[in-house]
């Protein structure tokens, strides 16, 4: 259970900040909240005693923004298809103990009965309060998606946009849906991402044979998002750039990177990272209800999966079905893929993720006024204990 207990002091931490990062630095947290980002030597001295005696010591530890995903489809034996306030318990707790604070809760292709469950749960879950990781909305995967390219997706469910479906939704449940995964070679999918972004609900292109033109134009209608980049889409070639040169390339798409070292191979990662404009990528995990166990059979909206040392397949065909991916593990597998320092890739995986669901405001960095949303690891980004609004769960 949280501890309720929301004002504490963190010391002896790196506190990574979008300012840099403050060695020796405390951090204090009043009601849920960042109150004071600084070093002893900036304390009144009359908070000074009374900080520092309760202070929890970090011991020199990174201090980093909680993660945030953009794209999870659950953990420990629980999927988001699941449907009930039990699986979201579930899930939210495991991904919250790898350092994850928030998540788009992510369906599969699936019938507009199915789907519109998960849209029912989330928000009763929303509504109840939420004791860990926190659901800031429902990222849809599919059905608008291409079965040329449908990955671990279900063809039998995949059709042309339905804006009917997306207004009933947006109609009963206002700002749930952040993000709608789609095929924009689809007939009806400029309008369908129109529609999308002018309600500020973000129009990713996934599951996609589409050309770089063709990405060009949803582009135009407003596209701002690819889905787990280089996966379920059409590759770069010199002559032919396709889904993934586009995504590459164009700076109005936010891509989506799965950093397992099994999805992309490490090289593209570190190609991506220096494809991308600031701000213009991010850390998922699409992981799927195996992630947190082992080697087994499990279900994936429907198909069967098979795990096999952490490489999730579907049992019939092979093809990759999801992850058993966290994002303390993205964090680290990118630093080694990249180069690239703990505040760079701290960035990918909280505040660019923050900004593109519009919650940058509440959380995604190390500010004073912003949730207390944080992940204190060691030296070698083990996680030691996670914050959710101030409550610590470990």
């Amino acid at each position: 259970m949280p501890n309720q207990n929301q004002t504490f002091t963190i010391s002896n931490a790196r506190v990574v900040t979008p300012n840099g990062t403050l060695e020796n630095g405390i951090v204090r947290v009043v009601d849920g909240r960042i109150a004071f980002i600084g070093t002893w030597s900036q304390v009144a001295d009359s908070d000074r005693m009374a900080w520092h005696d309760a202070a929890i010591d970090a011991q020199g530890g990174w201090l980093l923004p909680g993660f945030i995903d953009l794209h999870v489809h659950g953990g420990y034996g629980a999927d988001f298809m699941d449907a009930s306030s039990e699986a979201y318990d579930t899930i939210t707790k495991f991904h919250m103990e790898q350092g994850t604070t928030a998540m788009l809760a992510t369906s599969m292709t699936q019938s507009h009965e199915a789907l519109d469950r998960v849209m029912v749960a989330v928000d009763a879950y929303q509504q109840a309060g939420m004791k860990f990781a926190q659901l800031a909305g429902v990222h849809l995967e599919g059905p608008f998606v291409n079965p040329i390219f449908k990955g671990a997706q279900n063809p039998e469910y995949m059709i042309d946009p339905q804006i009917s479906w997306l207004e009933d939704w947006h109609a009963r449940f206002s700002g749930l849906m952040k993000q709608l995964t789609l095929a924009p070679e689809r007939d009806g999918a400029l309008e369908a991402i129109r529609w999308l972004r002018a309600r500020g609900i973000n129009a990713a292109a996934g599951h996609t044979a589409a050309t770089f033109d063709e990405m060009t134009l949803a582009a135009n209608a407003g596209m701002n998002q690819a889905v787990h980049t280089f996966n379920a889409m059409t590759g770069l070639h010199h002559r032919d750039p396709g889904t993934a040169g586009a995504t590459m390339t164009d700076d109005r798409i936010v891509a989506e990177v799965i950093a397992d070292g099994i999805h992309v191979h490490p090289a593209c990662v570190k190609l991506l990272t220096r494809a991308k404009a600031p701000g213009k990528l991010v850390l998922i995990t699409d992981a799927m209800s195996a992630a947190g166990l082992g080697n087994g059979e499990y279900d994936l909206g429907g198909l069967a999966v098979t795990v096999r040392d952490g490489v999730c397949r579907l049992t019939e065909g092979g093809a990759l079905a999801g992850s058993t991916l966290t994002m303390i593990e993205a964090v680290k597998n990118v630093i080694a893929f990249t180069g690239l320092s703990v505040p760079e890739v701290s960035v990918l995986a909280s505040l660019n993720p923050a900004q593109h669901i519009g919650i940058a405001d509440k959380t995604g960095s190390i500010e004073v006024g912003k949730q207390a949303d944080l992940v204190w690891t060691d030296a070698d980004l083990n996680v030691q204990r996670v914050w959710v609004q101030g409550n610590s769960h470990m």
